[in-house]
């Protein structure tokens, strides 16, 4: 008999088959029809592991269970001696990396080869969710469905032969997702829905707001269209039209922004402006090895038509540089997220 290919997740086929999808208005019950995002249940209980305090930030280290799969691990960053009304759900990325999850945003006491090396490659050597609660907000960041403590079971020495495994094995969870009728970006959508409930039954947060780089960025731009008390999204690099990336870019992007049939039914600016009643900020890099400088120039102007007609707003900032959240950007992400959810 051959072993399981979803170790780690031999639950979750019954979960999703036993599942109702998520249903709301009309634009997340579109999006979640596509994805195939399962409705989530009640928030969580949640588990403090650990605390400490350094730089000025009082960090918990969090956990909880989901109905299937492991156990979530979370950290919750707070700006020391100070209650912030406002609460961010920090996305980390994509980047190949899946031996890890949010460690790349969040200074832990003993961080991983893995996480310092993201962190230096692509956040210019900070940790993000250490910036955003400095400046002054409730950081929740959570390793999501298939990344760190969320990870499948396979066979590796250390973290950097997994992340080689993770990339093969990412075909495998996709075609699983597809057969029981969801995606992997569905699947992460899930967990990024009941990663935001938690965000929300803190207590004193009454706005939230999301942001991430890269799939990341991808990750809330979905949730935003799933969840429409989100009154602020931070995008950096991770904008463009679907025809943007055929034929020349599709190769360099994951199953996490290839869900079939998604782009006949909604283009991604479209997705990202969702209601158009948010605050949506889209951070461009002009030499962005991951889109086409068309398909990001066509994503800008659609998304401020989209906006013209709403009663949100939409930035777009154009920077010159590779694909990356470095310091400055992430100075620019908290100047407007401070202006979206505290003025």
């Amino acid at each position: 008999m051959r072993p399981s290919a979803l170790g780690g997740y031999d639950d979750w086929p019954d979960f999703v088959r036993d599942t109702l999808p998520l249903t709301g208005d009309e634009l997340t019950t579109k999006v979640a029809g596509l994805l195939g995002v399962p409705e989530p249940g009640a928030a969580p209980a949640v588990r403090t592991v650990d605390e400490w305090q350094s730089d000025g930030v009082q960090t918990s280290e969090l956990q909880w269970t989901t109905p299937f799969g492991p156990p979530t691990r979370a950290w919750l960053l707070r700006p020391a001696g100070r209650a912030p009304r406002a609460g961010l759900l920090g996305l980390h990325c994509h980047a190949g990396v899946k031996s890890i999850g949010a460690e790349r945003l969040v200074d832990v006491p003993r961080p991983s080869r893995v996480a310092v090396r993201v962190r230096d490659d692509l956040y210019e050597g900070q940790a993000a969710a250490g910036v955003l609660a400095r400046a002054g907000f409730v950081v929740l960041c959570h390793d999501t469905f298939a990344w760190g403590s969320r990870r499948f079971e396979l066979p590796a020495e250390d973290d950097e032969s997994y992340d080689v495994a993770a990339a093969l094995h990412e075909h495998t969870v996709a075609k699983a997702a597809g057969i029981l009728g969801t995606s992997l970006a569905g699947m992460v959508a899930y967990d990024d829905l009941t990663a935001l409930s938690v965000l929300r039954g803190i207590d004193g947060v009454d706005k939230v707001g999301v942001f991430g780089l890269s799939g990341g960025g991808g990750r809330a731009a979905i949730l935003t269209a799933l969840a429409p008390g989100i009154e602020a999204s931070a995008v950096v690099c991770m904008m463009t039209t679907f025809a943007g990336l055929i034929p020349s870019y599709v190769d360099v992007h994951s199953w996490l922004f290839s869900t079939p049939g998604l782009a006949r039914h909604l283009d991604h600016p479209t997705l990202a402006a969702g209601r158009a009643r948010h605050q949506q900020l889209v951070v461009y890099a002009e030499d962005d090895e991951l889109f086409s400088p068309v398909g990001m120039h066509d994503a800008d102007r659609e998304l401020t038509e989209h906006f013209h007609y709403g009663p949100g707003s939409y930035e777009g900032v154009f920077l010159p540089g590779r694909h990356r959240f470095d310091a400055g950007m992430q100075r620019l992400v908290g100047d407007f997220l401070t202006k979206a959810l505290y003025t």
